[in-house]
């Protein structure tokens, strides 16, 4: 039975082990390209624009566009039937078990937008990318923790991934309903007539995926176009697609994430960072580092994700809310609380929505999260190697 339940996990955890290495490899290679020759042809490729479709119905957007409106539409949908599985019968389908992770999340999530906020709240404007610090990247958090291996306990592996996937959640309902632009009704309109195509193929329990997949594209078109953020249609979609608690020998939800996130792990995920991690190094110096933007995010996620995730956690436990993860202790839990100070991939997203008017402000929020994540990184990492035992 402990097999079973664990099993998932063990399988998610492998995955997003390895897609955090080819993470990190994509964020140099981006780094490395911005700040050498190559620089203008990498630029020029990312704003070049391809035209999709017709120009009567079709959409004309730069690479760069095309990856971060369309591609992470995709990778929102796998997250979004991962947490729809976990709720269903995994580790959150339990009240109990999900208390603490739900509790750390919301920690996680409002100390350092809290931080952020202290630390921009003269500066106007600056003030929008509040939300950037507040998540946590499930491959290069648990990428880091598989360094340790048996070193950390399996439950609390099984904890971050759970904050890290509740994380997500929340900034799923940050970008729905902070970052949208101005709406536009006749594309809400035809967003909820697709939505409830969508539902009428999940109540009559639809098992192939092709009429979800073209109401699914109709409804990402319509949701560009409606002023919310096109990743909204992923999580709608995902929602929809059927999967029954006792379902045994088959799922179309776990069929597709079983063979999508490979392909959003070692694919999408990487793209993302090549194309979004770079950023031009020249001229910057430790002053850089101290404007408003980068130091909120920088503050953010290495002090107030450890500080909110444990603090939260912590009283949680005491008031027997909830309970503390087997075969662990309070000072392995701060440092897997570290950890969730690696915000990288949802981090650069957010940051992206907070500033799409104010582009001058991206570079600080590139610097802010690369420069959080590491030292998040490198603390929780030497943190558990020392007060860990092999087994």
């Amino acid at each position: 039975m402990i097999s079973y339940i664990t099993a998932p996990f063990k399988w998610f955890f492998k995955l997003e082990a390895a897609s955090g290495l080819v993470l990190l490899l994509a964020a140099i290679v981006a780094l490395v390209l911005s700040n050498t020759d190559f620089s203008d042809i990498y630029f020029k490729i990312l704003n070049t624009h391809l035209l999709i479709g017709t120009e009567s119905f079709g959409l004309d957007l730069s690479i760069l566009h095309w990856i971060n409106d369309a591609l992470m539409a995709v990778f929102f949908f796998i997250v979004t039937l991962e947490i729809k599985r976990e709720f269903i019968h995994g580790e959150l389908s339990k009240p109990k078990q999900a208390l603490l992770p739900i509790i750390g999340a919301v920690g996680g999530m409002l100390v350092p937008a809290l931080i952020y906020i202290l630390i921009n709240f003269e500066t106007g404007y600056t003030l929008r990318g509040w939300a950037i610090p507040s998540a946590t990247d499930i491959a290069f958090s648990i990428g880091v923790l598989s360094l340790l291996g048996s070193r950390v306990p399996i439950s609390l592996k099984v904890f971050l991934v759970a904050l890290a996937i509740i994380d997500d959640l929340g900034a799923i309902v940050i970008i729905a309903f902070f970052y949208s632009t101005e709406l536009q009704s006749n594309y809400l309109m035809l967003m909820l007539i697709s939505f409830v195509f969508l539902l009428l193929l999940n109540k009559f329990n639809v098992k192939k995926f092709t009429p979800f997949f073209f109401i699914g594209l109709l409804l990402w078109y319509f949701t560009h176009g409606s002023g919310i953020h096109s990743t909204i249609s992923g999580v709608l979609l995902a929602t929809t697609i059927p999967h029954r608690k006792n379902e045994k020998d088959f799922s179309l939800l776990l069929k597709l994430e079983h063979m999508l996130s490979p392909y959003v792990a070692f694919g999408i995920m990487p793209l993302f960072a090549l194309a979004n991690a770079g950023v031009v190094l020249k001229g910057m110096t430790f002053n850089s580092l101290l404007a408003p933007v980068p130091l909120g995010i920088l503050c953010g996620l290495f002090f107030g994700k450890q500080l909110g995730v444990f603090l939260f956690s912590y009283m949680s436990v005491k008031l027997k809310i909830a309970e503390m993860p087997s075969n662990s202790n309070w000072i392995k839990f701060y440092g897997v609380g570290v950890l969730t100070g690696i915000g990288f991939t949802m981090s650069l997203f957010v940051g992206n929505l907070a500033f799409v008017e104010h582009l001058n402000e991206m570079d600080g929020v590139k610097i802010g999260v690369l420069s959080g994540s590491f030292l998040s990184a490198i603390l929780g990492y030497f943190m558990l190697l020392i007060v860990s035992k092999k087994k």
